[in-house]
């Protein structure tokens, strides 16, 4: 019965005081003490130098961070923008780089299609007036036209044509065969 009676006894003495402490005790602001605002952190430490410097220095080091957090996100954001320029700049320029390709191409195969008519025009042509035209030519035009004609149709116009400048033609036909790789 002794075994009892001590826990009863206990918890009558042992409850009137807990009610009484917990009145005084803010027992939700102890729990919750460390997100407290600083000054309210340093109630009675402000004898303590040690203290004050450090909690000083904190309050230095949040600023510090703060600062250095925000210009982090400014940076973040200015970044962000600047690739989305240059993402649209870089797909504004393959959209001209595309057209400047298709308007050469097209230029290029205008320059083809003019090219093969003067081709076809002189491979027509009788030899004698043929060479009495290409005379006149620049040599280097003239040795383009040249090459691109039928092989007979070319030797009866270079046959037809001054020894001087069918040389001269003939090496301009040479050179161009040269250059190309």
């Amino acid at each position: 019965m002794h075994k009892r009676i001590l826990p009863v006894l206990g918890l009558i003495l042992v409850l009137p005081v807990a009610v009484v402490a917990a009145r005084h005790v803010d027992l939700p602001r102890s729990l919750f003490a460390f997100a407290a605002a600083p000054s309210t952190l340093m109630e009675g430490c402000f004898d303590v130098p040690e203290a004050v410097a450090m909690a000083g220095e904190l309050r230095d080091r949040a600023l510090r961070i703060q600062t250095y957090t925000e210009a982090l996100e400014a940076k973040k954001a200015e970044l962000a923008q600047a690739e989305q320029t240059l993402r649209a700049r870089l797909s504004e320029l393959r959209a001209v780089q595309t057209s400047g390709q298709t308007r050469r191409s097209q230029a290029s195969a205008a320059v083809q299609d003019d090219i093969n008519r003067l081709v076809a025009v002189y491979d027509v042509m009788k030899p004698a007036d043929a060479a009495q035209v290409m005379t006149s030519l620049p040599p280097d035009f003239a040795a383009e036209i040249l090459m691109r004609l039928t092989p007979e149709n070319g030797a009866r116009i270079i046959a037809a044509v001054e020894p001087g400048q069918a040389a001269i033609l003939t090496t301009h036909m040479g050179a161009r065969s040269a250059r190309k790789p």
